[in-house]
């Protein structure tokens, strides 16, 4: 088949993973794919997240729709995204999105009878589904301190005497193309691996001060002066930040060519950070499955146009014939 020489096998190599950050190196690929799955992290790996809400009784300062707001961005543990359906999608309620399979619903009610005020948090919206709850309300039940003001949960309105909040709301599952609330990811970045050569030849013609000069003139430490050989190494060729300070350093010092900065174009060096709603692990894997299908769809596409194609022809040759 025509291309097929060539085909690549990216691998992935993890170098730090938390359940919020992950750091990995993606190699034996182009910067198309590593974009590819860089922009599917923030944009189409699926959460969950507060779509509707009906507002029962409402005397907080906050009007209803700064309240709705409020509560379509709290991130909520969204492991089941994956295998949930989209509310357009749903057969089982007909589009109306409020099924089992589509939706998750929470009610919230709250009301101040004292003199101090009240704090509404995440942690007053109640489902019946232990699966989908918000992110922070997950955290404080995973942690043993939980007297400290990280386990509050986060504040959607305060109440004072008098004042009461009731509603309903309808979390579905969606995508941060549609509106950011479904994005996953904090951040996702990537950067090429630098490759760092430098002309020891040429190095060993500066002085200790000019050595020390050029090295100083990089933004972040990238190199550094060996004590004992007062030689110029690479103590951290990750810290370039493709800046150029040094390259200009050297030709002002009248060394064009003492050192050269290429990026590696089969490698690449992403972190993730994660709003919670899924690890940061999890987020990449559900981006290569999501990949995966839209490799499909074309494969398909591709698939179909050359048999319509190829019926074309067919049916083209019978009417001549």
């Amino acid at each position: 088949m025509e291309g097929m020489s060539y085909q690549r096998f990216p691998k992935i190599k993890i170098r730090e993973m938390k359940d919020e950050y992950l750091k990995f190196e993606l190699r034996e690929t182009d910067v198309s794919v590593a974009n590819a799955l860089r922009r599917i992290m923030i944009a189409e790996v699926p959460t969950i997240a507060i779509e509707l809400v009906e507002i029962e009784v409402n005397s907080t300062v906050l009007n209803d729709e700064f309240l709705a707001h409020r509560l379509g961005l709290i991130p909520l543990t969204s492991d089941k995204a994956m295998g949930m359906r989209f509310s357009r999608d749903c057969d089982a309620c007909d589009g109306d999105g409020q099924c089992e399979y589509c939706s998750v619903e929470f009610h919230l009610s709250v009301r101040c009878d004292q003199d101090q005020t009240l704090d509404v948090t995440s942690a007053d919206l109640l489902t019946a589904d232990p699966n989908v709850i918000p992110v922070d309300v997950a955290n404080a039940a995973r942690s043993t301190s939980f007297d400290s003001a990280e386990n509050k949960g986060i504040i959607i309105v305060k109440l004072r005497r008098g004042q009461e909040l009731r509603l309903r709301a309808i979390a579905r599952k969606g995508i941060g193309k549609d509106h950011a609330k479904w994005s996953p990811t904090a951040t996702v970045t990537f950067m090429y691996e630098p490759d760092i050569h430098i002309n020891e030849d040429m190095m060993a013609t500066l002085t200790l001060e000019e050595k020390q000069s050029w090295v100083e003139s990089s933004p972040t430490k990238v190199f550094d002066i060996d004590p004992n050989t007062q030689q110029v190494i690479v103590v951290d060729p990750e810290a370039y930040t493709y800046d150029d300070e040094v390259i200009k350093k050297a030709e002002a010092m009248g060394k064009p060519g003492l050192v050269e900065i290429t990026g590696r174009e089969d490698s690449f060096i992403f972190t993730v950070e994660s709003t919670g709603a899924v690890k940061a692990s999890q987020i990449v894997l559900n981006a290569i499955e999501v990949l995966k299908q839209k490799l499909d769809a074309v494969r398909l596409s591709e698939d179909t146009e050359e048999a319509d194609d190829q019926f074309g022809e067919l049916g083209a040759h019978m009417r001549g014939g």
